[in-house]
């Protein structure tokens, strides 16, 4: 199934929570808290401006990036999850 988001919308995939500290202690599934970092899978055109031109956005398909802890809404399709945000709820782009 493909999906395509709408004006200003961005999916993203979540990357995977980390299972040991940096001090080396294995944390069991229950205790990882929710990465706030994933990938871009797709972006919508923009939002529609006053003119009625379109915004430009600032992120793009691949991009790695940094959101809020609680953006957007999750969805599965497919057997994955994704989450479904605006792409003000996104902090940064992780570069390198």
């Amino acid at each position: 199934m493909k999906i395509r988001p709408l004006a200003d919308r961005v999916i993203v995939q979540r990357l995977e929570a980390e299972s040991v500290t940096t001090g080396g202690i294995v944390l069991p599934e229950s205790a990882k808290e929710k990465p706030q970092r994933g990938k871009v899978v797709s972006v919508g055109k923009g939002r529609a401006l006053d003119d009625g031109s379109l915004s430009k956005m600032q992120v793009k398909k691949g991009d790695s990036v940094l959101f809020t802890s609680y953006a957007g809404t999750e969805v599965k399709i497919d057997g994955k999850e994704y989450l479904i945000m605006n792409e003000s709820d996104i902090m940064a782009i992780v570069e390198g």
